[in-house]
């Protein structure tokens, strides 16, 4: 059976089309066999990385090192809950300041009718061996921080952040406690940035000065370093309150994670990378 002329006609510019189409549209190369015909030699792409492994390492030791620092140090404070200015300080001199709590040693007077169980030793001997780690975990970071410009990229605050305006606006967020974005997850704002440079480059330094400052065997062999602070006892006070601050910016550090999402931080700090997706306050 013939077929009618204008279908016939239609049907070759249905092909004459394709051929067109196909005749212009450009050659692929074909990949190389595989699994599901895909290109078994090309690489995944890799995922940005937000904290690297060392500085994460180094976080979590220090971390562990504070904690036993400040349980330890309380332990040592509880045994004589009373500050001095100067070289000497004992129960027969004028404190300073007192703290109202009971001591662990019946000699402290303090005022309350009962002494708390005596945990100086093994507090002592814990305190410095966290505060030893601590100091070398924290050398190993300052050295990566210089030498792979960690500090540089990630910490030092650029000439628009320092500026008033730039300052206001980020101060003006913290104090109503805005959440941040997910965006803001990959970098530091400049208070993180300025806070973190006075925490590793002047608190950690002073705290590790004056504690060694305390140390009869440091001292003889490195006097100035209790001279210059004015006495084994002032190192002892100047000690404290470092420390007190050092605790305040732990909690203000902790709060700061759960406000921007815990989850999300803490995966950072352990995996390298933020958990995708906004968590819910």
């Amino acid at each position: 059976m013939g077929i009618p002329q204008r279908f016939q006609s239609r049907g070759q510019t249905a092909v004459a089309g394709r051929e067109t189409a196909d005749s212009t549209q450009p050659s692929t190369p074909s990949s190389p066999p595989g699994q599901n015909g895909r290109n078994m030699g090309a690489d995944p792409p890799r995922a940005e990385v937000r904290h690297s492994a060392l500085v994460r390492v180094t976080h979590w030791v220090i971390t562990l090192s504070f904690l036993a620092l400040v349980v330890t140090g309380a332990e040592i404070v509880i045994s004589h809950p009373r500050f001095y200015w100067g070289e000497t300080g004992n129960v027969n001199t004028h404190p300073l300041f007192t703290l109202r709590i009971p001591a662990s040693r019946g000699t402290v007077p303090t005022g309350y009718g009962y002494v708390l169980p005596d945990q100086n030793g093994w507090s002592r001997y814990l305190h410095f061996e966290s505060a030893w780690v601590a100091v070398l975990t924290g050398l190993v970071y300052l050295a990566f921080g210089f030498f792979q410009g960690h500090f540089r990229r990630n910490l030092l605050p650029t000439s628009s952040d320092l500026s008033p305006k730039g300052l206001a606006t980020a101060i003006a967020r913290h104090l109503r406690f805005r959440r941040p974005s997910e965006e803001e997850a990959w970098s530091y704002n400049v208070i993180q940035r300025l806070t973190y440079l006075l925490v590793i480059f002047v608190l950690f330094p002073l705290v590790i000065w004056t504690g060694l400052a305390m140390s009869p065997g440091f001292t003889s062999a490195v006097p100035s370093a209790v001279s210059i602070l004015g006495g084994r006892q002032t190192a002892r006070t100047l000690h404290f309150f470092v420390s007190g601050f050092l605790v305040l910016f732990l909690f203000v550090h902790v709060f700061m994670v759960f406000l921007a999402g815990f989850r999300s931080r803490v995966g950072a700090m352990i995996t390298g990378r933020p958990a995708k997706g906004v968590e819910r306050t």
